[in-house]
């Protein structure tokens, strides 16, 4: 794995060859990818489904098992529809209109989310996806991730391959953004992504997305890009009748290494060039056999539950409004005022405050039914 034969090793643990710092680096990796810790797992990222119904009540209580109490309306909607109710980062979406029905939305913190209500329902992906199919839901979206916590895959190298024509697809367009490079696409992580490969179009039912995590955890939060536990995601992105098969199969196996690497096989294989050789006879590249299944770990499908929070809320007033709040405080205490009391004494909560302060304040087995 680390590309050095045993001879060669023998002679490195020997102490008759110097253990280039380059060298160590890739034996360190070959090592890393036997770690009994799991070096890739599986996790739902994205979900987008769509109920034939406007009872949105139902959807809710029956469907999703939450409750409605705790959830926020809004007047408006996206993709055309009029209203939605939201929990957090759970969202659903209806209209009047019947054609449209109504619409479940889980982006990937909407995925985490949402397994902290099946956790406490005592559910799993797969029991919700059957319920959603039993109730006539229509896949519009399914995202499955791979995350790569050993750094087996190799972005700006599958990339270099992809150019060199080492890339046996049935795609036929690839796009890559180097490290930092602002992606032009509707991507929530836009200038975070480091180095980024699309494998396949993006307006198609089915297509790939592998980008360095480690560098978007370095953007988004400051975590040093060697401490990053997830090095790298290739991303299976399905909509409409692509993700619908994705999901009969994996209820019909209830294994989701073979459903998302069946799909992958599917579509692309990375191989190195033999000259002498047909391109279809040329030998898979090996860091692609490991990734694919070769000699590692099974994969299994995982949940990272997490409650919803003011995360993005709090962000918003430590960069916004925390050095006006500090700027008053010292005033108030220089001047002998009391500018922030005043201001806190005269705001007035909305209904909508006081039912995020009852969304955060509620435990999740209120916010869930059963």
């Amino acid at each position: 794995m680390a590309g050095i034969s045993r001879e060669h090793l023998n002679r490195i643990e020997a102490g008759k060859v110097t253990l280039t710092d380059d060298m160590q680096d890739k034996l360190m990796g070959a090592v890393e990818k036997f770690n009994p810790d799991a070096p890739m797992f599986l996790l739902f990222d994205y979900v987008r489904i769509r109920f034939p119904t406007l009872d949105i009540q139902h959807v809710i209580k029956d469907i999703l098992k939450l409750n409605i109490d705790y959830m926020l309306h809004e007047d408006y909607g996206h993709y055309k529809y009029t209203e939605h109710y939201y929990l957090g980062d759970v969202f659903v979406y209806t209209s009047q209109d019947e054609e449209k029905g109504t619409l479940l939305e889980l982006k990937g913190k909407g995925c985490r989310q949402f397994e902290s209500y099946l956790l406490a329902q005592e559910r799993s992906w797969y029991d919700f996806l059957m319920d959603a199919l039993v109730e006539g839901g229509v896949m519009k979206r399914l995202d499955l991730a791979i995350n790569d916590r050993a750094g087996i895959l190799d972005i700006p190298d599958l990339t270099a391959k992809c150019n060199r024509e080492e890339c046996v697809s049935l795609f036929r367009s690839f796009k890559s953004y180097a490290s930092g490079e602002l992606v032009k696409h509707n991507e929530q992580d836009k200038a975070g992504m480091g180095h980024t490969l699309y494998i396949g179009s993006l307006k198609s039912e089915v297509y790939f997305c592998c980008y360095e995590k480690n560098y978007e955890q370095y953007a988004k939060l400051g975590v040093p890009i060697e401490e990053a536990p997830i090095k790298n995601r290739f991303e299976i992105r399905l909509k409409d009748e692509r993700a619908y098969y994705a999901v009969r199969e994996l209820l019909t196996h209830y294994d989701a290494e073979q459903t998302a690497f069946s799909i992958i096989n599917h579509y692309i294989r990375f191989v190195d060039r033999e000259p002498e050789k047909r391109k279809t006879d040329w030998k898979l590249n090996d860091r692609w056999a490991w990734f694919i299944g070769k000699d590692r770990p099974p994969i299994k499908l995982t949940t990272d539950p997490e409650p919803y929070t003011l995360e993005r809320t709090l962000g918003w007033i430590s960069r916004q409004v925390a050095p006006t709040l500090k700027m008053l405080k010292k005033i108030d205490a220089g001047n002998s005022t009391s500018y922030l009391k005043e201001i806190e004494d005269n705001a007035k909560l909305t209904e909508k405050h006081l039912q995020i302060i009852r969304q955060q304040t509620a435990d999740t087995e209120e916010l869930v039914t059963e």
